[in-house]
């Protein structure tokens, strides 16, 4: 029963870090360009520049797609993961200690789920092995000795 779940494991990785950049790539569009409801439900875009607010949306928007792409995922997933951390400990963490009591519920998760991603990197499907795949096959045609079997 276990075998069939193990085999699907670096897919199930794929989805899960497909819709958590997806997610949070959301979260920073609706703060940069005011769509998706905007910045907090607010329907407007934050005003560009300013701080912490519009520099982390960027990094929202930025690490968000790049690991939903599956590019740089385990960097782009680190500095998310920092940024949520940063944004539950500065926002949220001074008015109350639970997530639940302070409204910090979603950049607890987001940290969390990001810094899983850092330690199971992107999945079987991903622009990372795409492009990992085709420097590995460019290496080969340069150096086909480095490459070849050892026959005795």
């Amino acid at each position: 029963m276990l075998e069939p779940l193990n085999q699907a494991r670096p897919y199930a990785i794929s989805l899960f870090r497909f819709v958590i950049g997806f997610l949070l790539a959301c979260h920073g569009a609706s703060s940069i360009f005011g769509i998706l409801g905007g910045h907090m439900g607010s329907g407007s875009a934050t005003p560009a520049g300013t701080w912490p607010t519009w520099y982390a949306a960027l990094i929202q928007l930025i690490c968000g797609t790049l690991v939903a792409l599956g590019l740089g995922t385990r960097a782009a997933a680190f500095v998310a993961s920092g940024a949520m951390a940063y944004a539950y400990f500065s926002v949220h963490q001074s008015q109350s200690f639970l997530p639940l009591q302070n409204g910090g519920e979603a950049a607890a998760f987001f940290s969390w789920a990001f810094l899983l991603l850092v330690f199971t990197g992107p999945g079987a499907v991903a622009l990372d092995r795409l492009f990992s795949a085709r420097a590995e096959s460019a290496r080969r045609e340069e150096h086909p000795r480095n490459h070849a079997a050892v026959t005795l």
